[in-house]
């Protein structure tokens, strides 16, 4: 489906920023529950939410925080950052996360290239900023958190009147920091038709009547935005939790009724890795997005009774331009019948459909890294290193450019040089290697700082990794390419987590290559650890690795 450029009705056919969205909702349906937050027990209705974003506005603006400035929060609570993001919306201001995992140099790093007029902090993290004020260029207000019912947070949340502050769709809205896998982090600057765009298709899956799952946390796009505020956006509800539990997982979809959820790389395994039960598929999780999406994604969807799998590509920059929906089950052999809410198969077929968007069958054969066809408002494409368009087929950048005004990033803050080399030639280069087929369905092959060259040969350390993954004593794999000793190329070295109940056999994985792939996959080392590095999103740090092997620490 193609809209024509500055066509926005059919993005904001029903609202035009997440605030406008809450304000609908808490009046229509005041009563209607909004949050649970599991941890605690503690339920919030529309009404009640809106009210606490309307006095912690008031305070916030009160306090002298203008429209436009950043504050900053540092806290592992969900509920707290659920709040405080809307409230400083509602302000006008811009929401700016901080990893709570941060301390030292990257604290010091992001804060200063945030330069936040306030910070909020949990207390039993304040530590880790008195650690830096020596080092702050330009120090924040701090506001020290006890908790959503005491202390500073409550003073925030007591009544006060919400400024007379309207938000437009392109003022900014947040600083997401990108995962930092290859080196520094970089700000993200987002407007509030950002979280729209972002938002979109994943609204289409829901409705008022489903439960969406959240323990990703509220500094990543898609524990705040793809799950908290698209939730909140359709009148749906959210359950909150601070972190995942493989062990904890379903307890938590049954008793708050979940029927929604986000799994990302190394959660699906450990889900699996659980004694296979009776009771698997007695669950109302229908809908669940994969990224990227597993091999086993049928199986696994076969095992929990998982209607739909849901997969694409999405990015702090670009939000979310690709997806696919699989269809792992027909109506009624998937989740139970009366477990079952929401949209039925056909209606959510019906929607991918009317927009031009892939939807395949769980059995059909489905290429690794499968992204699938653009949404509405983004024109999408496979670069080369020169800027022309790839033909179907050809390995290249995957890049893409909005139809419409501030539907990508703004900028990256304070990087002036690095927003242009992104934005070169009228395109957002993602740098990712991708490739498009001849139906226009895009399918990642790696990030292009991952790729390896060996005997002439481009190699997707991805594709490694999931060869050896597939060897029974290997629970989690990781590539990287080190400096061949001879000539220009690379050399692999792999990381691998030993799964519980196996040992480390060389042999037998040096067999497991020379049986699964080619001569040129092979890696040139295999080096055993006890956990590799990942961000708290489960994205592996393969710069940590590097650094590993350029420090010797090889153990």
């Amino acid at each position: 489906m193609t809209i024509p450029i500055g066509d926005e009705k059919l993005l904001e056919f029903d609202f035009a920023t997440a605030v406008e969205a809450l304000d609908h909702h808490a009046s229509r349906d005041p009563e209607r529950q909004a949050i649970v937050y599991g941890e605690t027990g503690e339920r919030l209705t529309y009404g009640r939410f809106a009210e606490l974003t309307d006095h912690f506005a008031g305070n916030i603006a009160a306090s002298g925080v203008r429209r436009g400035e950043r504050v900053s929060i540092l806290t592992t609570n969900p509920l707290i950052s659920t709040i405080a993001m809307f409230g400083l919306w509602k302000a006008g201001a811009v929401y700016a996360p901080v990893n709570f995992q941060y301390s030292g140099d990257l604290l010091a790093y992001q804060l200063n290239d945030t330069r936040p007029v306030v910070l909020l902090v949990d207390r039993e993290l304040s530590a880790r900023v008195d650690e830096i004020a020596d080092r702050l260029e330009q120090a924040p207000r701090v506001v020290v958190l006890d908790g959503t019912d005491a202390g500073e947070f409550a003073r925030l949340t007591a009544s006060a009147d919400r400024p007379d502050v309207t938000v437009a769709f392109d003022d900014p809205a947040n600083i997401i920091y990108t995962s930092g896998t290859t080196g520094p982090s970089k700000g993200v600057v987002q407007s509030h038709r950002w979280i729209n765009g972002y938002t979109w298709v994943g609204r289409r899956t829901l409705t008022r009547d489903d439960v969406v799952y959240n323990d990703l946390p509220m500094y990543h796009v898609g524990g705040a935005h793809f799950n908290v505020v698209r939730a909140l956006w359709v009148g749906a509800s959210v359950s909150l939790w601070n972190r995942f539990s493989p062990n904890d997982f379903w307890r938590r979809v049954r008793e708050t009724g979940c029927t929604t959820a986000v799994l990302l790389d190394v959660m699906t395994p450990w889900l699996l890795n659980a004694e296979p039960a009776e009771s698997d598929r007695r669950n109302p999780l229908n809908k669940v997005h994969m990224q990227p999406l597993p091999a086993n994604h049928h199986d696994f969807a076969l095992r929990f009774g998982i209607d739909f799998v849901t997969s694409g590509f999405g990015q702090s920059e670009s939000g979310n331009p690709l997806v696919t929906l699989i269809e792992q089950t027909d109506q009624g052999e998937g989740t139970p019948d009366e477990l079952y809410r929401g949209l039925s198969h056909d209606e959510l077929k019906a929607i991918f459909i009317e927009h031009g968007l892939l939807v395949r069958r769980g059995t059909d054969p489905l290429p690794k890294g499968i992204m699938g066809k653009p949404t509405p408002f983004l024109e999408v494409t496979i670069l080369d290193e020169r800027d022309r368009e790839c033909p179907p087929g050809v390995v290249g950048q995957l890049a893409m450019r909005p139809r419409v005004p501030s539907l990508i990033f703004e900028e990256y803050l304070a990087k002036p040089e690095a927003t242009v080399k992104a934005c070169r030639n009228l395109w957002f280069h993602t740098g990712d290697a991708a490739v498009r087929d001849e139906d226009g369905v895009f399918v990642y092959i790696d990030r292009m700082g991952d790729r390896i060259r060996v005997r002439g040969e481009n190699i997707s350390g991805f594709h490694i990794e999931e060869m050896l993954g597939k060897h029974p004593a290997i629970a989690l794999a990781a590539v990287v390419a080190v400096p061949s000793a001879e000539g220009d190329e690379d050399d692999i070295v792999a990381f691998v987590e030993i799964a519980e109940g196996h040992t480390f056999d060389r042999d037998a994985i040096d067999q497991h290559c020379r049986d699964t792939m080619p001569k040129f996959m092979w890696p040139r080392d295999v080096i055993p650890v006890d956990q590799i590095p990942r961000t708290p999103t489960n994205k592996i740090e393969k710069y940590k690795l590097r650094q590993q092997l350029t420090e010797g620490h090889q153990s």
